[in-house]
């Protein structure tokens, strides 16, 4: 029996404009008088999916999906002015005025935990519950792990071949620093290159057995180049946070009466499971669900289910 449920398409597509720059790709699915959800995706720059509507009970919720500035059919795409995390949180709250919501659920994974712990911990009374999955909060140590390492490095070394491949040696001592200059710089051929390389990287490590029509998505010039360029821009500005800042304990107190689960697959080795242990540490009162099968995709078997159990609990608030 599968664990999500079966697909639909939106009842209603529009645009926000939330400043002079950007418009923003809202759709709405589910039941219009259901419980309020909003689904965060990761990247940032990856944009949303209509699987990702799968994951709610489409009787109970409504279901909203947006793509953040510069990400999937939001415009002006890849743009990163304007594009902080405190303006993806005002985002948030302009999305939720918007729809006439006054408190509604938050779902997040990878990138999409980091923004719903802030959009949460920034605007408590606003949220009902929280599901997060594959912790990231954007510490240096995470980044580190993954982009410059060693760590992820020792265990896909070969796809760390050719992601350090496009950097020449003299600058591998700062690879997110060596890549936002190539995609942020004027010559389109070097930009495509290092777009396809730092989301290959991704790709490829994202799941326990290595998936070929996964790695595929880093060949879409459009996905490709959102992608690691608004990464990038994140990663080398700290996120626009203080290094650990979700994580604090004056910060988790704002948040620790709301419900929440947290899902961790055990062999995630983008948002390695520590930081999701760190966050459990600072924040006893969330369910915490350890998938021992499972990478950093939401979309392997066990960490799926335990999303869609999550959602089915939190259907009934």
């Amino acid at each position: 029996m599968p664990s999500t449920f079966p697909p639909i398409s939106p009842y209603k597509t529009e645009f926000l404009q939330v400043d002079e720059i950007h418009n923003i790709s809202i759709k709405q699915y589910g039941n219009p008088d259901g419980k309020p959800v909003v689904f965060l995706h990761g990247g940032p720059g990856g944009g949303c999916d209509a699987y990702d509507a799968q994951r709610f009970d489409p009787a109970k919720y409504h279901i909203v999906l947006f793509d953040q500035r510069g990400s999937g059919d939001s415009t002006p795409a890849s743009c990163l002015e304007n594009n902080t995390t405190q303006h993806l949180v005002s985002d948030i709250e302009k999305i939720r005025e918007h729809l006439g919501i006054d408190k509604w659920n938050v779902f997040g994974g990878s990138w999409g935990s980091t923004l719903a712990l802030a959009y949460a911990q920034e605007h408590p009374t606003r949220v009902k519950s929280l599901t997060l999955r594959g912790i990231f909060t954007l510490r240096k140590e995470e980044l580190d792990f993954f982009y410059q390492g060693p760590g992820t490095s020792f265990i896909f070394p070969e796809y760390w071949d050719e992601y350090v491949s496009v950097i020449p040696e003299e600058e591998r001592g700062d690879m997110v620093a060596a890549y936002y200059k190539r995609l942020t710089g004027t010559d389109e051929k070097v930009r495509a290159e290092a777009g396809r390389a730092w989301s290959t990287w991704e790709m490829a490590t994202s799941r326990l057995y290595v998936d070929p029509k996964y790695i595929a998505r880093a060949d879409a010039p459009g996905f490709a180049d959102a992608f690691a360029r608004i990464e990038s821009h994140y990663f080398i500005n700290k996120g626009f946070m203080e290094d650990g800042q979700l994580l604090k304990k004056e910060n988790v107190d704002k948040i620790r009466h709301i419900p929440a689960v947290i899902v961790q697959g055990r062999y995630d080795c983008v948002c390695p499971a520590k930081t999701a242990f760190d966050l459990k540490k600072v924040w006893p009162e969330a369910e915490f669900v350890l998938v021992g099968d499972s990478g950093h995709s939401a979309v392997e078997e066990g960490t799926e289910k335990a999303l869609v159990a999550a959602t089915n609990k939190f259907a009934e608030l």
